[in-house]
């Protein structure tokens, strides 16, 4: 939740860690820091409350240079978002500092051991404790050394002492190893000292962390796209692995000591894919890319000639598909959405029993275990602490786990035996829309999978869904040009709304769930998602004229349950404008029957029922970014959010 940039190599390294924080400030936005010595400067520290114009601004006035250093940029857990808690956090001689993303859970104890020894704290924050931690075990060291040295005062004659050499220094990587020995919680560090030139150290724990690998140069990032525009050949950091950068390379090793080797991966993202590309916001250019989100997703995986799926990424054999008594889904927010749609699609075509569990609540709930189920995580950074967890508890209980994840070789990918890699490509507005889709995408194609290895469809039906599917792109595109002006009048005409009431039946109230979370969270307008037909057990009394509801009204005429679905919500309708509501309606193309009923329709193409939630998706994504622009709102970094939560 928070971004970390380090750089040592040999060119002036201020540039390149303020370029990464600026790719990476969609993960925590409340100040920043950054710390640079080398190429004969001392260590130098700058740091700014708020977004990091303000750091760079600072910079401006006051500039500091340096051929290695780290840079920060935060999302507050403890201690308000001031400078004194901005990162990086120097140790009690001023000589070390450390950027932390994550959380340290054992802090209060640490400090509280720690101002016992005479240390003197400056912040509010955990991360400090680290920096101090590191520093005892230097002088848990020292003192040791001068043990040693009065020891051997005492065993020899003065003039062999006098030519006696000092024992060695403690590296500054080995302190770090004692250090992390001494926390308890979440964390990924990086820490440089001045005592110890042209050497940074970083650890994992639980958050990301990558390394970068260039020409005579070496990157330490919390995410992919802080370095991307350096090197593209990246190692993810494992939890209980250790980094030391120098110039010369790049040297790992667990939190025992143990030497480990590098597995570095080629990026095939372009760097472009993280730019704005002429788009106002992020979320902007992340809802436009959706066509291409969806067809990557489907590459390589379906077949037009056959109907057949194929998931090389999958080590979970054929039969124990077939044995498997049910499906565990975990995940958290959007992407738990998109898991309620997932288990519509997986119980209708391949006929296995699926759950969807938020995946912070988990592992809270004792879960009965079952070793013939499996676990199904989905997730868009792999990095989730919550749904890292809850993989956790269900391989403790037994199970194999999958994945559905945009980015290859995150914590959850490298647990799972199958892995659906949603090919969205960097999602940088904090609010997941092409993620989503793409997720959508991915459980429609694993549904029929299940569906075709367990006998549960006919070639014909699976050619039929794969043909639909391979529509869906351009589909989207079609909505995309047709529906955005309209979103941008509806904007204009609720913007000043307080509340807003989404609903849906069946496999379309997950997409009222999500449309009601992205109004929420860029907007700030109080916003509930509601099964269509729960309508009449508390949620009529909200209904006024004041009240825009947002029904979700689309059907497949060629699936009988369906229409019934519809004609059913098409009451729900009547009862909202009944009672005054205002209902803004997303229906199918055609349907010219809902528009002697509501006063706002927004038409999308025909498809099959359990892929419409693709398409009813995009307008709402829509709706909820104009209305946020509109309202003068921060779309790409709204308040109290970050994008990858790696702490629970």
């Amino acid at each position: 939740m928070c971004g970390i940039v380090g750089y040592i190599g040999p060119k002036a390294c201020v540039p390149v860690i303020m370029e990464g924080l600026a790719r990476l400030e969609y993960r925590g936005y409340d100040s920043a820091g950054i710390a640079v010595a080398g190429g004969g400067h001392p260590l130098q520290l700058r740091r700014a409350p708020g977004k990091l114009h303000n750091l760079a601004e600072s910079l401006t006035r006051d500039p500091v240079q340096g051929t290695y250093g780290i840079g920060h940029t935060r999302w507050a857990t403890h201690g308000r978002p001031t400078e004194e808690n901005a990162h990086p956090h120097r140790d009690g001689t001023g000589t070390l500092v450390v950027v932390h993303n994550g959380i340290v859970e054992n802090y209060l104890q640490l400090k509280s051991a720690l101002l016992a020894k005479g240390h003197i704290f400056a912040s509010e924050t955990d991360t400090e404790i680290i920096a101090h931690v590191i520093q005892d075990e230097l002088d848990l060291q020292a003192e040791l050394n001068l043990t040693s040295r009065a020891a051997t005062t005492e065993a020899t004659t003065a003039d062999t002492v006098l030519q006696s050499p000092n024992p060695p220094a403690l590296p500054l990587e080995e302190a770090v190893r004692r250090a992390v020995a001494r926390l308890t919680g979440a964390f990924a560090i990086g820490v440089l000292s001045a005592a110890e030139p042209d050497k940074l150290v970083a650890a994992r724990m639980g958050p990301p962390a990558v390394l970068g690998i260039g020409e005579g140069e070496f990157f330490l990032a919390s995410d992919v796209p802080g370095i991307l525009h350096h090197t593209r050949l990246i190692h993810f950091l494992q939890d209980g692995e250790i980094a030391t950068l120098t110039t010369s390379g790049i040297a790992l090793t667990d939190f025992a000591g143990t030497p480990r080797d590098m597995h570095p991966q080629r990026i095939t993202w372009d760097p472009i894919q993280a730019e704005k590309a002429g788009y106002k916001h992020f979320m902007l250019k992340e809802i436009n890319e959706q066509p291409r989100a969806v067809r990557d997703t489907t590459l390589g995986r379906i077949s037009l000639d056959t109907g057949r799926v194929f998931l090389p990424e999958m080590r979970i054999t054929p039969e124990a598909f077939r044995s498997a008594t049910s499906i565990t889904i975990a995940a958290c927010g959007t992407s738990w959405h998109a898991g309620l749609a997932g288990k519509f699609m997986i119980e209708r075509l391949a006929r296995l029993p699926v759950d969807v569990d938020y995946a912070s609540e988990y592992r809270y709930r004792d879960p009965i275990p079952d070793s013939s189920g499996l676990g199904l995580l989905i997730t868009q950074s792999g990095e989730t602490a919550d749904t890292i967890a809850a993989q956790h508890e269900l391989i403790t209980k037994g199970s194999k786990t999958l994945a559905i994840c945009n980015v290859v070789g995150s914590a959850v990918t490298r647990l799972a035996e199958g892995v659906i890699t949603t090919n969205a490509g960097p999602e940088i507005g904090v609010a997941s829309t092409k993620a989503f889709t793409a997720q959508l995408t991915a459980l429609f194609t694993l549904a029929l999978y299940l569906a075709q290895v367990r006998g549960q469809i006919t070639d014909q039906e699976s050619l039929h869904l794969v043909t639909e599917l391979s529509r869906i792109p351009a589909q989207i595109e079609e909505i995309l040009r047709s529906v955005d002006e309209q979103c941008h009048d509806l904007a204009r005409a609720f913007s000043t709304a307080r509340d807003f009431l989404f609903l849906g039946r069946g496999i379309h109230y997950p997409i009222a769930l999500e449309g009601a979370l992205k109004l929420k969270e860029i907007s700030y307008i109080h916003a509930e998602g509601y099964p269509a037909g729960e309508m009449k057990h508390g949620p009529n009394a909200l209904i006024d004229e004041t009240l825009p509801v947002v029904c979700i009204a689309t059907q497949d005429p060629n699936d009988p349950s369906s229409v019934l679905k519809y004609e059913k919500t098409l009451s729900n309708i009547q009862e909202v404008t009944a009672r005054g509501g205002r209902v803004i309606a997303i229906a199918i193309q055609g349907d010219t029957h809902i528009r002697q009923l509501v006063e706002h329709v927004i038409h999308i193409p025909q498809s099959h029922e359990l892929l419409l939630p693709i398409l009813e998706v995009v307008p709402l994504q829509l709706l909820a970014y104009h209305m946020a622009v509109r309202r003068g709102c921060d779309v790409d970094q709204p308040r109290n959010l970050a994008k990858s939560v790696t702490v629970e």
